[in-house]
């Protein structure tokens, strides 16, 4: 009989010429638990995906609801579905007064190819701004928005009149003007190794777009939903976007993303075309009770009460010779290493002793630790107790 591992490789698409290779048969809290007993505590959560843990009761109990009410039932923004309308007011809760107008997707890089259109429709304009070293997705649209070169230049051409600026440089904000139509940025960039505004940067880069008329787009894909130990990470910056992206933890383990505007904003899509941003499967009803269930866990729980313990109690215990700096905001963790090559021999040691993480895409000497809000003191000091022991035994290697 055909293994599933043969099934994998041979018909399912591969984005390396190695991937992990962990076959998974069940999940729960922050474990994931292999076909030969084997289990792994989560230290990644899937990439930024289970801020509430694996398979959350509640999450279960509101998809199973809305499972024997319906699926999907017509393409998005036609019928009055409870779930959609729901959530969208659940979003509103925690948000600034404007930000009252929620568009429904599927996934990060739908949200931002969303929003890059809203901006151009509103505003009239063409040039769009984002920062070196930035992850935005994997579109055509918001990959031209990516900081990296080498993951660009085999697709190109991509979108034109984009520019990119330096993350945390004042001086780089003079290139926006009256021409742009919109700032895309990550409130704390991700990929680039977890990079926390400094110098009061969010609130200049709120003041120029302001001046100019250019309307700032934040990217909480990764570190919206608690992950940074507020609701949002922007509430710690003292301001408050035009438009903002999430996706990954909204959906406690489901595929939802969205973007949210004021109603005057998001009018564009409705005229001159009408129908300007469309999508069958946005907004899907199961999707959305999932993440209303995820809102109301992350609240009712204070989940973000304690990230910032448990993200210094991650610090105390991370100290080693081998590791050189550990960046931080909230649960938004890089542990930097000499290189990657010395880096990938311990997250491969990890793995084995039954600890998951990873590296970031344009940092990969920095390990990833992003683990669910719901971990516990206990459990952070196993892992970072294996982190350790990897280290030494990759050390010896």
């Amino acid at each position: 009989m055909v293994s599933q591992r043969q099934l994998f490789l041979q018909h399912v698409a591969q984005t390396s010429d190695f991937p992990l290779m962990i076959e998974i048969e069940k999940a729960e809290g922050v474990y994931m638990y292999g076909t030969e007993g084997q289990r792994y505590l989560d230290l990644i959560s899937g990439i930024g995906v289970s801020n509430v843990g694996h398979r959350h009761p509640k999450v279960l109990r509101a998809i199973h609801e809305q499972l024997d009410k319906y699926m999907h039932l017509m393409v998005y923004g036609e019928f009055v579905q409870g779930p959609q309308a729901q959530l969208a007011q659940a979003l509103a809760q925690t948000l600034p007064p404007h930000l009252n107008n929620t568009y429904f997707l599927n996934s990060g890089s739908e949200a931002v190819e969303g929003a890059l259109k809203l901006a151009k429709r509103y505003t009239g304009r063409t040039e769009l701004i984002s920062c070196y070293n930035a992850y935005h997705g994997s579109t055509q649209g918001s990959l031209s928005m990516n900081g990296s070169e080498s993951f660009k230049n085999a697709y190109r051409p991509l979108l034109p009149d984009v520019r990119h600026i330096r993350y945390n440089s004042l001086d780089d904000l003079q290139h926006i003007t009256e021409r742009t139509a919109a700032v895309l940025i990550e409130t704390v960039q991700g990929e680039a190794g977890v990079r926390v505004p400094q110098h009061d940067y969010l609130r200049h880069l709120r003041q120029r777009c302001h001046q100019t008329g250019t309307l700032l787009i934040l990217d909480e894909i990764q570190c919206g939903f608690g992950r940074t130990g507020t609701f949002w990470a922007f509430e710690q910056f003292g301001i408050a976007p035009d438009i903002l992206v999430c996706a990954k933890g909204m959906g406690g383990g489901m595929p939802i993303s969205a973007f949210i505007s004021s109603q005057e904003i998001m009018a564009g899509f409705k005229t001159n075309p009408i129908l300007g941003h469309c999508t069958t499967f946005g907004g899907h009803p199961v999707s959305c009770a999932a993440s209303l269930a995820t809102i109301q866990v992350i609240l009712e729980e204070q989940l973000t009460a304690d990230v910032q313990q448990k993200a210094n109690l991650f610090k105390e215990l991370l100290v080693h010779p081998r590791i050189k700096q550990v960046r931080n905001c909230g649960l938004m963790m890089a542990a930097e290493f000499e290189s990657f090559e010395v880096l990938k021999a311990v997250i491969d040691q990890a793995i084995l002793n039954g600890v998951l993480t990873d590296w970031f895409l344009f940092c990969d000497n920095s390990m990833r630790i992003a683990p669910p809000l719901t971990i516990t003191e206990d459990q952070i000091r196993d892992s970072c107790a294996t982190i350790l022991q990897s280290i030494d035994v990759a050390a010896g290697s």
